[in-house]
């Protein structure tokens, strides 16, 4: 359970992360893995969740694994808390690496992994591989083909954004349509939304917060993209915020606008990967509804200004 409150300072209501969305709305859905004892009734649910909205794949957390035995679909595997060597019986020979927090492995059909230590890992159960130049360990940290690439969540210049698996060549050096990860800084992200067709489902992986991180959602993305028709009782209610932690999952699914603020370093994590044009913001229409109905200071829906001047679609 997480405690979500709404944007606006009047009337100050706790939400329950994952229930507040009316039926049928898109639901943010937060896991706590980084609490002892992780999270298993939130990781059960989002889990349950996402594959609802991706037949044909699963998630998992694997709190202290030590190894995997080989399977029959492809497993990426992102590593959340521990250091290890990983061997990978990748073929022609055994592959292995360093990791630590951030860093990524891909088991492909028949490929099985052992540790030295154990590691905390969020696994994804996908129903197509990427090919062959992608490798077994990903590690933005430490890979001299991924550098730094201001844009998406982190625009401003001199951003941390480390781009895994990318949809297009030009953003990074390993492509995959299946699944796309970015490991980034998020100071003040525009706010945005992917559609329920032709978008894809989210998710952050927080492995390091400022005081004060959190994100805002909203499950009204049609009243939103109407602002002539938002009145300042509904204007209260449109927004919410929650506070983020070390460890949290924030599964974000397609349809629920959302904004990263205040200092989150996590791995994004998208399924499919980012189809282009099927990032859809919002700020231009919150700042329209700000300067119909007069509203400023605290009253005021918060908006990314350089998002704010008109449509934006990535």
């Amino acid at each position: 359970m997480i405690g979500t409150v709404h944007v606006r300072a009047c009337g100050v209501v706790l939400w329950l992360a994952g229930a507040c969305a009316a039926p049928g709305r898109p639901a943010l859905q937060v896991a706590h893995l980084g609490r002892d004892g992780g999270d298993p009734a939130g990781v059960t649910a989002i889990a349950a969740a996402f594959a609802q909205h991706n037949p044909g794949h699963a998630l998992a957390y694997l709190p202290a694994c030590s190894g995997l035995a080989a399977g029959t679909a492809v497993r990426m595997l992102f590593v959340q808390t521990g250091r290890a060597t990983a061997t990978v019986s990748a073929r022609p020979e055994p592959r292995c690496s360093e990791l630590t927090v951030g860093d990524l492995m891909v088991l492909r059909p028949g490929a099985s992994l052992s540790l030295s230590a154990p590691c905390g890992l969020l696994a994804f159960t996908l129903s197509n591989a990427p090919d062959d130049a992608v490798p077994e360990f990903i590690r933005p940290d430490w890979d001299p083909r991924i550098t730094d690439t201001p844009g998406g969540c982190a625009t401003e210049t001199g951003a941390y954004r480390r781009i895994l698996l990318t949809w297009r060549g030009e953003n990074g050096p390993y492509t995959f349509h299946g699944l796309n990860a970015h490991r980034v800084r998020i100071t003040d992200s525009f706010t945005h939304y992917h559609p329920l067709r032709g978008g894809f489902d989210e998710f952050y992986l927080v492995q390091m917060v400022q005081p004060g991180a959190r994100i805002l959602t909203s499950d009204r993305v049609a009243a939103i993209e109407q602002p002539a028709t938002v009145t300042a009782a509904a204007a209260a209610d449109l927004l919410q915020s929650t506070a983020l932690q070390v460890g949290d999952l924030v599964y974000l699914p397609r349809g629920l606008a959302h904004r990263g603020l205040g200092g989150v370093l996590a791995q994004v994590i998208t399924v499919p990967g980012f189809v282009p044009g099927a990032e859809i913001g919002l700020d231009h229409h919150l700042r329209a509804i700000d300067e119909r109905l007069g509203l400023a200071g605290a009253a005021a829906l918060p908006f990314h200004e350089a998002g704010s001047h008109g449509p934006v679609v990535r």
